[in-house]
């Protein structure tokens, strides 16, 4: 049993103040000054023991009997399956349409109220550019093709389309902002790598950016004369990761986590085509509403506006 900090009697404390007004014919208000407490909480212990006998004398709970507004318990189950497929807090209440400090207070009473590294070995390395286009993050992801349905439609596993080659998912990540650019590419050579870069330093400008430096890893296309001269023409500085460090370039792996869990796996695909052909609307999606919990739950649009409007006050 606990008893608040603040109680002046405990249930002996009870039972002697019940006894002297039941057994010893003690008037309330002397029991209730012995006791220290006021005659109506007196009043009520005496009455307690008079009914229940020295079980009423413990305390009650002060949870209420019914609560007509609390979560049902399957919601609650698929909160934390959404959780367990690495959800953010603000996305599950955007899923299913629920306040996020009612979804965050589900998930800290379950116990999963923070998402697990999923690779535990490296500290994190935090760090944000001040201003949109200071610094852009490019990494690729291979993706195995899809050649027919696999077994997350027909249940079989051993329906697997084998030899068929692999896709390239090469990502744009503005460091201040998180805006994203995206395209699934053939390979992963030079010349691929600059067409992919030339058309997201475009799309970055189309939406007020100027690229001023681009960090990669530490990948032949990017260490690759051709990749230097591109950067050199455009006026941008190339900086690259440290060897076997890919947290350095966290922002842009965190990115492909979020991209692979939302999108690749996210969707039931019959075949590479279609997953390509969703792939604009979730980046559409991550980049205009999808809550992000490094700019304080706002989209990374949201984000460049308020960058933007926050520079234009200070010229």
């Amino acid at each position: 049993m606990t008893l608040h900090s603040n109680a002046k009697t405990c249930p002996q404390s009870r039972l002697l103040l019940a006894r002297r007004v039941l057994e010893e014919g003690w008037s309330l208000a002397a029991a209730a000054e012995a006791a220290g407490v006021s005659e109506r909480t007196a009043c009520k212990w005496v009455g307690r023991y008079r009914r229940e006998g020295q079980a009423g004398l413990v305390d009650r709970s002060s949870a209420p009997v019914s609560r007509p507004n609390k979560t049902a318990p399957e919601r609650e189950e698929l909160i934390v399956l959404l959780r367990e497929l690495r959800f953010s807090g603000p996305e599950i209440a955007e899923t299913i349409g629920m306040p996020v400090a009612t979804v965050s207070a589900i998930l800290k009473r379950r116990g999963v109220g923070k998402l697990p590294r999923l690779d535990a070995s490296e500290p994190p390395n935090r760090y944000e550019r001040p201003q949109p286009g200071e610094l852009v993050h490019i990494d690729v992801k291979k993706l195995g093709k899809i050649g027919r349905p696999g077994h997350r439609i027909n249940g079989d596993r051993r329906a697997r389309s084998r030899g068929i080659g692999w896709e390239f998912v090469h990502v744009a990540v503005d460091d201040a902002t998180r805006l994203a650019y995206v395209e699934v590419l053939g390979d992963e050579k030079a010349r691929t790598a600059v067409g992919f870069l030339r058309r997201a330093i475009a799309w970055f400008e189309d939406h007020g950016i100027r690229t001023q430096r681009v960090m990669t890893d530490n990948g032949s296309a990017y260490r690759s004369r051709l990749h230097a001269l591109a950067c050199a023409a455009m006026g941008i500085r190339h900086l690259r990761t440290q060897p076997y460090r890919p947290r350095t370039n966290g922002k842009a792996e965190r990115f492909i986590r979020t991209l692979i869990a939302g999108w690749n796996d996210g969707g039931i695909y019959a075949t590479s085509t279609e997953r390509a052909r969703a792939l604009p609307g979730w980046i559409d999606y991550y980049n205009t509403r999808r809550p992000h919990r490094s700019l304080s739950n706002q989209p990374p649009l949201a984000r460049l506006r308020e960058l933007n409007n926050l520079a234009s006050a200070y010229t």
